[in-house]
């Protein structure tokens, strides 16, 4: 059994995408999901056998009305649970979580690293979760050239913490309240919402920007609109997951996307990075479990246990 504090003890934003970069030199993985709902209830899982590194499974309890009690408890309970791929046992249980917040930021940066500008320097994070947090931190590891970093959220009283783990000498932090003109100003933007109703507008984006599309898992929920898939080259971190995410899935049943239209995914960028146009870029990240398998082995592999 492996803890948040074991697995913040070993894990860097360096070895987390250097995990990623290996894992999508290798084989192709198979996954499955598995979604079931309840109301505002969500039962959420996710398997995968990736050759040469095992299998996987994680399960997630998710009940957003959690935040809502009088005390608030997480919205999201999960583990990961790693398959060894000599003798096929249940090797590793990890607090699924915090596997979550490493394997989603550090696929957004590694996507950043080949599609964004090598002179990016502002960011705008959209959101006020865990996760808006790590892509922030997992983004300015990738482009330390960022000088400034903007926050955005619906209620932006819940960025204050978010906003003070960031201050570091020499970098600006501001909490903005106008989205559109945060848009237009920003050179990568990161959303990771739970949103219905897309919050990015292509008419506001800066030319040459990089979009980064974290939330979204489900077919109707969406962070951008057809005019910011309809402007850029679009990338996905899987193209299995990444066709049943609202912000890909919608476009392409709208007709401002096809399917083959889709430029390429981490395992073929991590091969053949794609040569920057100055033309605005947007990369799904749309997650999968071989992400969590991919980051669950280096943090075990670090701790010292036999992998």
């Amino acid at each position: 059994m492996l803890s948040v504090r074991d697995i913040r003890s070993v894990m860097t934003w360096e070895r987390a995408i250097q995990a990623l970069r290996e894992g999508h030199l290798g084989a192709r993985p198979s996954t499955k999901d598995l979604l079931l709902q309840n109301g505002s209830f969500s039962l959420f899982s996710r398997g995968v056998i990736l050759p040469g590194y095992g299998a996987g499974v994680k399960i997630a309890s998710i009940f957003p009305p959690n935040v809502h009690r009088e005390v608030p408890l997480p919205t999201e309970d999960a583990v990961f649970v790693v398959i060894d791929e000599d003798g096929k046992s249940i090797s590793y249980i990890l607090d699924g979580p915090e596997i979550t917040r490493w394997k989603t930021a550090a696929d957004s940066a590694l996507a950043s690293a080949i599609l964004s500008a090598n002179d990016s320097k502002t960011l705008l994070v959209i959101g006020a979760g865990p996760i808006a947090l790590a892509l922030a931190q997992a983004h300015i590891h990738v482009r330390p050239s960022i000088e400034r970093i903007m926050l955005w959220n619906r209620t932006p009283q819940k960025l204050g913490s978010v906003a003070q783990t960031l201050v570091q000498p020499g970098r600006t932090i501001d909490v903005v309240t106008d989205v559109n003109d945060a848009v237009s100003q920003a050179d990568i933007v990161s959303a990771a919402t739970g949103s219905v109703i897309p919050i990015i507008k292509g008419r506001y984006l800066k030319p040459g920007a990089h979009v980064d599309l974290v939330g979204g898992y489900r077919p109707d929920m969406r962070e951008a609109d057809d005019d910011v898939i309809a402007q850029a080259d679009v990338f996905v971190d899987f193209r299995d997951t990444a066709v049943e995410a609202g912000d890909i899935t919608q476009a392409i049943a709208n007709g401002s996307l096809a399917r083959s239209d889709i430029k390429s995914d981490l395992f073929e960028m991590v091969r053949a990075a794609p040569t920057r146009s100055g033309k605005t870029t947007v990369f799904k990240n749309a997650g999968g479990a071989h992400l969590d398998l991919l980051i669950a082995l280096a943090a075990a592999r670090e701790l010292g246990a036999s992998v």
